[in-house]
């Protein structure tokens, strides 16, 4: 896979670059911009080439309908001031425009096409729309890692018509992803979360045969408890799964991958209620458990700080209220200090993993956050990306 910077004289050419700037808006106001700087680095390194840049994107799920809530607006406004270069923002129908009507000022050197999503081309991944995307520019860039798991027109059917580019960021996340599946340096840990076991088994069952430890947190570890014949109380957890986590447990001897959970935890009688340390033993019928103990939060450091390797998806309890947030930033925390220490490789990704990360302003501390989501989950399920199979 080439990426844009093994191009040779890219001054004066016109790179349509695909980005990932579907950003949390409220009333136009960006919630969220950490996706925003990711991507901050291909575009100046674009300008310093003396390239004119088309910028494609999305925002929300418009379903092939102009809708001005998810215009690419404010987001232009808003990347105007991290450049310091004046965009344009070309609200045209996209398939009347021609490439004619491009740069005609020539002091102009960023154009955005409103919401790629307006148009049902895209989703479709028609054919005749991709040709004529590709008709606006030179050279295609693809630095959306987090849109690459989409057979859209704009990611994958575009560069059957142009010479095609890994982006900056999308190919750091690929690299960053290859330490943690493929090139891995061990000891190898994996710290898994979230509500659903059934939705990561696929995620587990690739991991398990590299990995030295997989720990269960948060809704996920409720599965493995009441599957252990504990006592979970109210809490959340996932009907008929016993089957999986058997097979978890059965696979994981085979491959010498040790299954950790919580040994205590810290529980409520509801979200907002006062939170109580509890033995597993000790949990009653109307406790819901809603985060990890200290002697969990113990084991976790300790095998932590013994990997070389690391990889965090998901938090460890109701992070949401700070009374049970204490286990997930316990484990950010030990991070860190291992990270600090030159002595540990990090991943991380999941929105709510990063919402943890960044309460306690640790973003730019882990060596690598993945700003994904079902890209960055389904690459670690072993599963062939269409954006990136285009690209090689």
């Amino acid at each position: 896979m080439k990426t844009i910077q093994d191009f040779q004289n890219l001054n004066g050419k016109k790179i349509i670059l695909r980005l990932d700037l579907n950003v949390p808006l409220n009333e136009g106001i960006i919630k969220d911009d950490t996706r925003i700087k990711k991507i901050l680095p291909v575009i100046k390194f674009l300008l310093e080439k003396k390239s004119k840049i088309i910028i494609i994107s999305h925002i929300g799920r418009p379903k092939g309908n102009v809708n001005i809530k998810f215009s690419m607006r404010p987001i232009c406004e808003y990347l105007e001031n991290k450049i310091n270069e004046k965009i344009k923002l070309l609200t045209d129908d996209i398939r009347k425009i021609k490439d004619k009507n491009l740069f005609k000022n020539s002091n102009q050197n960023v154009l955005v096409l409103e919401n790629i999503r307006f148009y049902s081309e895209e989703e479709n991944n028609d054919l005749d729309f991709a040709k004529h995307l590709a008709s606006f520019g030179d050279i295609y860039v693809n630095d959306a890692f987090s849109c690459s798991h989409r057979a859209h027109a704009s990611v994958t059917n575009i560069t059957k018509f142009l010479p095609s580019y890994a982006g900056l960021q999308l190919n750091s996340e690929v690299n960053a992803l290859k330490k943690v599946t493929s090139n891995i340096k061990k000891p190898i840990t994996c710290i898994i979360g979230g509500s659903k076991i059934s939705t990561k088994i696929g995620i587990i069952e690739n991991l398990i045969p590299k990995f030295d430890n997989i720990i269960f947190v948060g809704g996920m570890a409720n599965n493995i408890l009441n599957f252990k014949k504990f006592s979970i109380g109210k809490s959340i957890f996932e009907k008929d799964c016993d089957q999986i986590v058997a097979k978890i447990f059965e696979t994981s001897k085979n491959y010498s991958c040790s299954i950790i959970y919580p040994e205590d935890v810290v529980v409520g009688k509801g979200l907002e209620s006062k939170p109580y340390i509890k033995e597993l033993s000790d949990i009653d019928n109307n406790d819901m458990i809603l985060d990890i103990g200290p002697k969990t939060i113990k084991k976790i450091d300790s095998l932590v700080h013994s990997s070389k390797t690391i990889l965090w998806n998901g938090p460890a309890g109701y992070f949401e209220n700070p009374d049970f947030a204490n286990g997930s930033y316990e484990i950010a925390k030990s991070i860190v200090k291992k990270i600090k220490l030159n002595t540990i490789y990090s991943v991380a990704g999941g929105g709510d993993t990063i919402a943890v990360i960044n309460k306690i302003n640790a973003i730019d501390d882990f060596n690598f956050v993945s700003t994904a989501g079902g890209a960055f989950l389904e690459y670690l399920e072993g599963k062939i990306l269409p954006g990136i199979s285009a690209l090689k």
